[in-house]
């Protein structure tokens, strides 16, 4: 696995990038050695954040982890890492082309109910009214909601804006 390390209002010590490469290099025995990391470290105010995303395949695995130590945040996003992995095992290897996620090399350690089907418990439709993305968020502040799918008015696409953990707000782009 290829690991990429870069930082944002910091600048990555080699012991945070050596710390990155080892903790994530635990991880090579699900990959093959052409699948991409990418890692981002950050600091805003005192919070130390360290994100993690991996593609292959069509399929995303990611981290982020947010601590008062980074050391920390990076141990605890290879566990999540590890434990997404585990979890979706086998919904991936049925998914995937052989040879990119290698499962015969994960050795489970205690048993994990499979979920076997996901379970619709409410449908609801809607005619999206054309709209600006400022429009779509006061619409969703306003329902309550933390998303809101709406028809984006200036690029003719159906779009979604979201409440981010931080408070800013984040909008999903269809991409052709």
């Amino acid at each position: 696995m290829k690991i990429k390390v870069s930082g944002k209002n910091m600048e990555v010590t080699d012991a945070l990038k050596e710390r990155a490469v080892k903790k994530l290099s635990k991880l090579n025995k699900f990959f093959d050695a052409d699948t991409e990391a990418n890692v981002t470290m950050s600091v805003e105010k005192n919070r130390h954040i360290f994100e993690v995303t991996i593609l292959f395949n069509g399929v995303l695995l990611r981290a982020e982890v947010e601590n008062d130590d980074m050391y920390a945040a990076i141990d605890k996003s290879v566990d999540i890492l590890e434990r997404q992995i585990r979890r979706y095992k086998t919904r991936l290897a049925k998914k995937l082309r052989e040879g990119s996620l290698r499962i015969e090399n994960y050795a489970i350690q205690e048993e994990i109910e499979e979920e076997k089907e996901f379970k619709v418990v409410r449908s609801k439709k809607f005619s999206p009214k054309p709209m600006t993305v400022e429009e779509a968020i006061l619409q969703m502040n306003l329902l309550g909601h933390e998303f809101f799918v709406f028809f984006n008015a200036e690029t003719k696409d159906t779009n979604v804006v979201y409440k981010r953990k931080d408070g800013n707000y984040g909008l999903i782009e269809p991409e052709y």
